[in-house]
């Protein structure tokens, strides 16, 4: 990552209140090109929150985050129309689901649900589309013969593939990834977690990634934030957060998770 790149994104003072709760308050940071950011935490920390604030899903109830443009603007996602915001996440953003069913179309063919993606960035011709559908399967490692299968029918590894691919299929610049590995076998997550490593890594990605696991957050991310009761208690490059945690809570979470 280059010292002179400008911030992606940038959450400025960013609080949300549900009623007298405080889901999040007065969080701030920048996220760099390239640069993959884990928040973690328990249930109810506020780590969802935060991540639909960032992906302007959830408007905050104080603060702003900003996302710097193609044209290299920086701009207030509150400022951007319902048709800009669309076209972010059909064109630079990414969101992968914990649960795959939430970013697949499951009555469609697995092709359909890649080359949508395609077509709503302008492509048009089915053969194109369809060789790039074919390909992206392979590199998730899904059996081209699957692509006109519906998503209802793959596995649940599968299907989470299949979301990875229908999500970077336009590379995007900024990927959002809610508890990627929730819900599968261990062996299955860790084929997914290599997976979703080694793209990351070819396609030059930044991402934001909400898991409880920290391991998950070891092997993903280059910086990480740990969140306890709607704020951050500690942040800082991933292996020293996770060798030495300054917090007592955060100390409490890698003793409960990691081994020694």
């Amino acid at each position: 990552m280059a010292e002179n790149e400008q911030p992606l994104l940038v959450a400025e003072n960013l609080s949300k209140n549900f009623g007298r709760l405080a889901a999040c308050r007065d969080i701030s940071f920048t996220l760099y090109p390239g640069e993959v950011l884990a928040i973690v935490g328990e249930s109810g920390s506020g780590k969802t929150t935060l991540l639909q604030m960032l992906s302007a899903q959830t408007t905050p109830s104080s603060g702003r985050v900003s996302y710097r443009m193609r044209d290299g603007v920086l701009r207030d996602l509150n400022s951007l129309g319902e048709a800009e915001r669309r076209f972010l996440f059909r064109t630079d953003w990414g969101y992968v689901h914990q649960d795959a069913a939430l970013g697949l179309r499951m009555a469609v063919s697995a092709g359909a649900n890649v080359g949508e993606r395609l077509m709503a960035v302008g492509w048009n011709h089915y053969g194109r589309i369809r060789d790039t559908a074919s390909s992206w399967l392979q590199r998730v490692e899904i059996d081209v013969a699957r692509i006109d299968d519906a998503p209802r029918t793959y596995s649940g590894g599968m299907r989470q593939r299949l979301q990875i691919a229908r999500n970077l299929v336009t590379e995007p610049r900024l990927v959002f990834m809610d508890e990627p590995t929730g819900g599968l076998d261990v062996s299955v997550q860790a084929r997914l977690l290599d997976l979703m490593r080694g793209l990351v890594s070819e396609l030059g990605l930044a991402a934001v990634v909400v898991t409880h696991d920290l391991a998950v957050a070891r092997l993903l991310s280059h910086r990480l934030m740990v969140m306890k009761g709607g704020q951050v208690i500690e942040t800082g490059l991933t292996d020293q957060v996770l060798d030495d945690p300054h917090e007592p809570y955060t100390q409490l979470l890698v003793s409960s998770i990691l081994p020694p």
